[in-house]
């Protein structure tokens, strides 16, 4: 018969540790599953080799009991094996029978589920039925390891006004059998990097294992209304000259209402004008500031009066633009 090197099926080294070798069987696993390769013979036989070389290394017990045969040989897959030959259970005779037949290999049910006289592999007696958990009759071994499906992640974008405010939102996630539309609701207050989690929506498990969960990480889009810097919000404010020069009160939207804003006289475009908590709130109630990024435009187009203001204006003041001198 045929030696299996389950470490070379799982493409890992002899001492991988157990996070390591169930890592490797979900990622070949969710590769070769039979839902991914409809009709794909091949694909079968490999998902088919993934599973019984985990069911070895993913149980340490068995992994011992496998290490210990290879122990001091060089074994390499499709080795013609005879464990006889190499002082295995000398002066046990081994009586490999197919009647309680499985998915597994003939290696894997002479070390794990073979029929054995004398005292048994390795000196030590092995109960097949407890072995392959079935019961003491002839039926097919039905049972395979469930396997939880990996958790996965994403990223969504929102406006500040969305995570201000809290969103219903929906996402679509492909799969193996095609897209799926998921609705979730974005928590008012949420931050940068934050992650929503949405139970059981991640990869799916095997052999009746849990689904993986997905978790969307947020990021604020730019170029809004709003930008958001920690708790404070940036927004841009258009001013009248007469207002930048002159001072005045303008209406402004803030992100949950309509506020007065005071403008001192004589500010410039690109100054910044503080509105003390009116920024982001977060979801611990703690509120950022409101920074008003001044711009100075002038109507267009000028009617006739504002025309001849403008040019008498022109006569008295000393201003003159630099331009970029």
């Amino acid at each position: 018969m045929q030696y299996r090197n389950y470490y070379e099926t799982l493409g890992v080294d002899k001492s991988a540790s157990q996070e390591e070798i169930k890592k490797a069987y979900r990622r070949l696993a969710k590769k070769y599953h039979p839902d991914a390769n409809p009709g794909k013979k091949e694909a079968e036989e490999k998902f088919k080799a993934i599973n019984e070389a985990y069911e070895v290394l993913g149980d340490e017990a068995k992994r011992r009991k496998y290490d210990n045969i290879g122990q001091g040989f060089n074994f390499q897959e499709g080795y013609d094996f005879d464990p006889s030959q190499y002082g295995f259970g000398r002066n046990v005779r081994y009586e490999y029978t197919t009647s309680s037949s499985n998915d597994f290999s003939d290696f894997f049910n002479m070390l794990f589920g073979g029929g054995f006289s004398g005292s048994g592999f390795n000196g030590g007696g092995i109960n097949i039925d407890e072995i392959l958990g079935r019961g003491t009759g002839n039926e097919r071994y039905s049972r395979r390891r469930s396997m939880a499906g990996e958790d996965s992640e994403a990223e969504i974008e929102i406006t500040p006004e969305e995570g201000f405010t809290g969103v219903e939102k929906r996402v679509t996630i492909s799969g193996l059998k095609g897209g799926r539309t998921i609705s979730f609701r974005v928590p008012a207050g949420i931050r940068e990097g934050e992650k929503i989690k949405l139970s059981g929506q991640g990869g799916p498990g095997l052999n009746g294992g849990r689904n993986g969960d997905l978790y969307l990480s947020v990021r604020f889009k730019q170029g809004g209304l709003f930008e958001i810097n920690g708790n404070d919000l940036t927004a841009r404010i258009d001013l009248a000259p007469w207002e930048a020069a002159l001072g005045a009160e303008v209406p402004f939207d803030t992100i949950d209402g309509r506020i007065m804003v005071k403008i001192p006289p004589g500010v410039q475009t690109d100054s910044r004008i503080r509105v003390a908590q009116k920024g982001y709130r977060t979801s611990e109630g703690r509120r950022g500031d409101l920074l008003l990024k001044v711009r100075i435009v002038n109507p267009a187009p000028l009617t006739r009066e504002e025309k001849e203001l403008y040019e008498k204006l022109k006569q008295v003041t000393r201003f003159r633009g630099k331009g970029n001198r």
